[in-house]
């Protein structure tokens, strides 16, 4: 008799493990001093002062079960973006979304599309589903919009794009999309994963060029675009979980077929509706985040690192050595970075634009990394 974990489908056997960024508390532990966290893409803000205060209240509720349809958020959403709420689709983060996608549209023998050195997610959900995962090699550094399009068949259901891209911070602008979609057949439907959407619009702004005309799609009724958005970057909600996706009505529905119930906790929409209102944190935060890019490019052009110019709140370079190797040298001096091994970029790292203060910290802990071997065996057999 065969015993139950002989009945695991082999594409779950051969699931790749998200490889998350290193914990602060793991971090300290093992560098035995204070570190900051530069390797998330997370706020370095934290949330709104509004978001704090509207979770404190909204605790005294814990006791009753959550909203599944994070009704009161949802219509927020809509009236931000000129939608119906009927168009908005709210969900504990971004990645759940793309679980919910993978399973819904895929089985074996189906394939998604994407890219190269995108989001690490991406293999792992369409492989969950049973699905094959498609790659295309990266064009400058970003997405190949046109071997996307040459590459679908008829067995492919997704194309999952990140705009901009993680880890690389490239995007690609509204009119590219807009050839693009006109390429792609209605069996397919293009997953246009916008977390860095708001810091990508304030680098289009400034580049003179337009981002995105995502919710007009939406708004069109086409039926084969979802376009997905996250509280985790700009509003500093990353440990609450809440993202939200947008697109056809009669889409939307199916998904709500296979979403966890209560899966949206009391205290995430609270905050996900203080966060929405205080445009005074999301101006800090961009602006800090256009200096800040703009500081680091120069100082990486200062030790002649190859750096890309990002369209997002993270910077992503090489160097010549194993990028895991340099991070064990920057935690022993209270700075974690992202290397990329787990996205098959050994020497790629991917760091946070922070604040001045960390930024400062990062520039001289990575001048002094680059520099000198571990400090001990012991440090890189922990690492």
């Amino acid at each position: 008799m065969a015993s139950i974990l002989d009945l695991i489908p082999e594409y779950i056997r051969a699931l790749g493990v998200y490889v998350p960024g290193k914990a602060i508390r793991q971090a300290q532990r093992e560098s035995g001093q204070a570190v900051i966290k530069m390797a998330s893409n997370e706020n370095p803000f934290g949330p709104s002062p509004m978001a704090v205060e509207a979770m404190r209240v909204a605790a005294t509720e814990a006791n009753f079960y959550p909203d599944t349809d994070a009704t009161e958020l949802r219509w927020a959403l809509a009236a931000r973006h000129n939608l119906s709420s009927e168009q908005v689709f709210v969900t504990d983060g971004s990645t759940p979304l793309l679980h919910i996608l993978a399973h819904v549209f895929l089985s074996p023998g189906l394939n998604c599309i994407s890219s190269e050195r995108s989001f690490i997610i991406y293999p792992i959900a369409v492989g969950a589903a049973g699905g094959e995962y498609i790659t295309i090699p990266t064009r400058n550094d970003g997405y190949d919009l046109d071997a996307m399009a040459a590459a679908i068949n008829d067995n492919t259901r997704l194309l999952m794009i990140a705009n901009p891209n993680n880890p690389t911070g490239t995007m690609f602008d509204a009119e590219a999309a807009d050839e693009f979609l006109r390429r792609v057949p209605e069996h397919v439907l293009v997953v246009l994963d916008e977390a860095y959407s708001d810091f990508a619009e304030c680098f289009a702004t400034q580049r003179g060029i337009t981002y995105s005309r995502s919710f007009d799609y939406v708004r069109a009724g086409r039926m084969n675009v979802i376009v997905l958005r996250t509280f985790s970057k700009i509003y500093g909600l990353a440990g609450m979980r809440l993202g939200y996706a947008c697109g056809h009505p009669d889409l939307l529905r199916h998904l709500a077929r296979v979403r966890t119930a209560f899966s949206i906790s009391t205290l995430a929409e609270a905050a996900g509706l203080a966060s929405i209102k205080d445009a005074g944190h999301i101006h800090r935060t961009l602006e800090n985040n256009a200096t800040g890019a703009a500081w680091l490019m120069e100082r990486f052009a200062e030790l002649g690192i190859r750096a890309i110019p990002t369209s997002a709140n993270f910077i992503y370079f090489e160097i010549e050595e194993n990028a895991a190797a340099l991070a064990k040298r920057m935690q022993e001096d209270g700075v974690i970075i992202r290397p990329l091994g787990p996205w098959g970029i050994t020497n790629g790292v991917r760091i946070t634009v922070g604040t001045p203060e960390q930024n400062e910290r990062f520039f001289q802990a990575l001048k002094s990394g680059l520099q000198r071997p571990l400090a001990s065996a012991e440090t890189c057999h922990r690492g």
